[in-house]
């Protein structure tokens, strides 16, 4: 078959700070053709709808698969989809990805018939099988993870080994288009898959099943070989969990003299129980880190359920200063903040020397926040889902929430990307320029234009044309049965030593499976 994978647009946020290769669908794309399948990949956070269409004319494929990994872009997938059923009618059309897998019936049901399925969980385990079986005739509800209007396929299923899948990175289009940060161009790359803390906030966790599984350091070093660009970006949940995986990685890479510069996401208590690791990454290239406080005081913590110290939060923020490493963390803005709060914040960011991203507190299905908080939505537009716009009720006027959000971003960008800030950056976008590369240069530019209360507060105004459906009333308890994608198998899904387990176990607050 002819297969036409499919990444929707920009997010708010990606338009200005980031924009990531689409590494999951190139995983997908990888697996169709390693099943005999001819695909071509579009990325619309640098492609148009024009040029979709016109891939559609020209390649004229069977089948077209769509990305749902973030619920903002189910509006546009939805339309794209109906779209495409007119044009062409016989056309396989079907959706995967982290957030659909959640909400499978409900974005089936605001297609009307025009999405043949959704691929829960890890389609790059069976979207090979799924498009044999639609080839053949058959009967696709057979396989693993699929869902349709009328019925169900068995359990998803994980891959049978995280070596045995290659992006088919050979198939984007421009890649130089993809940056974060400094690191312009970069490429995305991933050392393990899972998570095996259990965040309220989060649905990595409830996703894979609380799992936690990695690559193999000689095929993960061969990859590295062969990505052209300079800046990698280790799309790991949480980098470097398992101490002995990181330092046989680094040790491959050092033994082939690859030279890279990395930007990773990590907890702090991890970065402080395998300082070795982090250390050595140093010496390999490691620039960036990214730790997800979340809080700022004691309650904030307990609220998203990290056992982890505020003195130990900034107990890792010290020492990864200390390796010379350019950090950022993220707060979670509580809908619930006065202008009090917001001051507070402020005036923290600007006296630590890190970059600090502010993202709004979200609901998401599949986190037990979602249980908790999803009667009390204030709207229900799958657009306003990106954690830059509040969805639940604020103790400000939403008005003047978006005032002082907006106020507090524009602080840390002066603080990161004003005139002080070019100046020490200026040689680096000078240096990318020179070489072709302009995203990082554009980004500095084009926060005004993207960050602005009255165009968020406009947002909401707007009339949703797809709407999640109401939620029933919350349980006084949640039942994270209900949450998992792929069900959890304890112990033995975890790629860990006992000691990892162990110190996983103490930091976490929820019973064992």
């Amino acid at each position: 078959m002819r297969v036409l994978a499919v990444h929707p647009s920009a997010l708010m946020y990606t338009k200005i700070f980031l924009r990531l290769e689409p590494l999951g669908l190139e995983l997908i794309a990888g697996a169709a053709r390693d099943a005999g399948h001819t695909v071509q990949i579009i990325d619309l956070q640098v492609e148009t709808h024009q040029d979709y269409w016109r891939m559609i004319q020209e390649f004229r494929p069977h089948a077209v698969c769509f990305s749902g990994s973030y619920l903002a872009n189910i509006p546009e997938i939805v339309d794209l989809c109906r779209e495409t059923r007119v044009r062409m009618p016989g056309v396989f059309l079907f959706v995967g990805g982290h957030s659909v897998s959640f909400i499978a019936r409900d974005v089936l049901a605001l297609a009307d018939g025009a999405i043949d399925c959704v691929l829960r969980g890890e389609g790059d385990a069976t979207v090979g099988q799924l498009l044999d079986t639609r080839q053949a005739g058959g009967d696709i509800t057979t396989v693993p993870g699929v869902v349709t209007l009328t019925a169900e396929g068995p359990p998803p299923t994980f891959v049978k080994s995280l070596d045995m899948i290659r992006p088919a990175r050979d198939l984007l289009r421009h890649r130089g288009k993809y940056f974060i940060g400094t690191l312009d161009p970069a490429a995305s790359i991933e050392f393990a898959r899972g998570c095996p803390w259990d965040c309220t906030f989060c649905s990595a966790w409830t996703f894979y099943g609380r799992s936690y599984r990695t690559a193999s350091p000689t095929v993960i070093a061969d990859e590295l070989e062969a990505i052209r660009e300079p800046g990698i970006f280790i799309v790991d949940d949480v980098a470097f969990v398992h101490a002995e995986h990181g330092m046989a990685i680094g040790e491959e890479i050092k033994r082939r003299g690859i030279r890279k510069e990395y930007y990773l996401e990590t907890r702090a208590d991890v970065l402080l129980r395998n300082k070795e690791v982090f250390r050595f990454w140093k010496e390999l290239g490691l620039s960036y880190i990214f730790i997800g406080m979340e809080a700022v005081d004691e309650e904030g913590l307990k609220q998203f359920r990290k056992r982890v110290s505020l003195d130990r939060n900034f107990e890792a923020l010290e020492f990864a200063r200390s390796l010379g490493l350019i950090v950022a963390i993220n707060i979670i803005a509580d809908p619930a903040w006065d202008r009090k709060r917001f001051e507070v914040i402020r005036q923290w960011c600007l006296e630590i020397p890190d970059i600090v991203n502010i993202s709004v507190m979200t609901p998401y299905p599949g986190t037990e926040i979602w249980q908790s908080e999803a009667r009390r939505l204030t709207t229900r537009d799958y657009r306003l889902f990106d954690i830059q716009h509040a969805v639940l009720p604020t103790t400000l006027p939403l008005e003047e929430f978006y005032e002082e959000l907006v106020k507090t971003q524009q602080v840390l960008n002066q603080k990161h990307l004003g005139w002080s800030a070019i100046k020490d950056t200026m040689g680096i976008a000078l240096r990318l320029a020179l070489h072709g590369q302009t995203n990082f240069l554009r980004m500095i530019w084009k926060f005004n234009s993207v960050f602005n209360p009255k165009l968020q507060l406009a947002d909401h105004r707007r009339t949703p044309r797809y709407e999640m459906p109401p939620q029933p009333e919350a349980a006084e308890k949640v039942d994270r049965r209900t949450l998992y994608v792929h069900n959890p198998a304890g112990r033995r899904s975890r790629t860990i030593d006992d000691a990892t387990e162990k110190f996983v176990e103490e930091t976490r607050m929820t019973a064992a499976e």
